[in-house]
């Protein structure tokens, strides 16, 4: 069933399944997706678990925030939405940008049981031309609208924006776009040693977005965590071998 909370006069949007007398466990989409592209992760702990599935905020059904937010601000909500329908020491699983949230929450909350899916929360490592388009972005900034004025001196610049962002970026609203580049430049690994739940790393070992060299570092510096990688996986392992995520994630919650 999918229902709608408002927090802070935000609107989430979130649905609840499977067994209501079952432990809590929320799940947290990645950037760009929303709860139904999860919903296969859902599905495989409804029949013993109580399952929330969230539209994180700028997402699915969920309302926009009106401010540039950070991994703080998502984490608070989190918190909130947590404490509003009194779930005590959740399960947390948190795909790609969902992983940001669930390491932030659980480093400073009682947690059932953690699962980071190919998550994000370690800073990129940044190549050459990254730092070019950075560089030259920042010098448009200024001159574009000196040269042509404010207006057509902001939509040039909006458009070269755009073409040098990724898809994900390209594809966002100006608010999305700022809490894109905030959260991507917070490196959330000196939260990782506070996380006291027991965690699995599941990852795409063909994975770009958040390689493998992620896990391994996430892996390295969470007390309790382990790692169980797919070969031929990219970024949506739990799409890319749904037998295996099923069995392994089913084995973790036992």
């Amino acid at each position: 069933m999918e229902k709608d909370i408002v927090i802070d006069g935000l609107k989430l949007h979130y649905s609840e399944t499977g067994n209501p007398d079952g432990e809590p466990v929320i799940i947290m989409h990645g950037w760009g997706c929303n709860l139904h592209t999860i919903e296969s992760v859902a599905r495989i702990l409804e029949p013993s678990m109580r399952v929330f599935n969230l539209d994180l905020p700028g997402h699915g059904c969920s309302d926009e925030p009106s401010s540039i937010w950070g991994v703080e601000d998502y984490t608070r909500l989190l918190e909130k939405f947590v404490s509003l329908l009194k779930l005590s020491s959740p399960s947390i699983i948190g795909h790609s940008f969902g992983g940001r949230v669930g390491i932030l929450y659980s480093s400073r909350n009682r947690v059932n049981k953690l699962v980071l899916v190919d998550a994000a929360g370690i800073k990129p490592r940044r190549k050459p031309d990254y730092y070019i388009k950075v560089y030259s972005y920042k010098t448009l900034k200024h001159l574009l609208p000196l040269l042509l004025g404010k207006k057509t001196g902001g939509k040039l610049l909006d458009r070269y924006r755009g073409k040098a962002g990724s898809a994900d970026y390209r594809n966002s609203s100006p608010v999305m776009r700022g809490i894109m580049s905030k959260c991507v430049n917070e490196d959330l690994k000196k939260y990782m040693p506070q996380i006291k739940a027991p965690t699995l790393l599941i990852w795409g070992a063909q994975d770009t977005a958040t390689p493998l060299s992620d896990a391994k570092t996430m892996e390295r510096l969470i007390p309790d965590a382990g790692l169980v990688s797919f070969d031929g996986c990219g970024h949506y392992s739990f799409l890319d071998n749904p037998v295996g995520f099923r069995a392994v994630l089913k084995e973790f919650f036992k």
